[in-house]
């Protein structure tokens, strides 16, 4: 019976769209590597106010501040070889 809990901050309006496509994921994962039932796999979305979370000693606002954080490039897609 797995439990999986996603934290992440409350900003930027994650969708309930957004977040049922976490929960499919996760149980898709669980149900391909350890071979997990999905009607024994719990997955809880937790959103978390901003001013609750914190990074390296500091609130993640405080953090943003301090740091130029910049996200990984998405991965493109492979072409195929002809």
């Amino acid at each position: 019976m797995p439990y999986v809990n996603i934290k992440i901050t409350r900003e930027g309006g994650t969708t309930p769209e957004q977040k049922a496509a976490l929960i499919k994921g996760v149980t898709d994962v669980l149900v391909a590597v350890l071979d997990k039932s999905p009607s024994s796999t719990f997955v809880v979305v937790d959103e978390v106010e901003l001013e609750n979370w914190g990074i390296g000693g500091l609130p993640v606002n405080e953090y943003r501040s301090s740091k130029t954080v910049t996200r990984a490039p998405s991965p493109q897609p492979q072409q195929k070889k002809t």
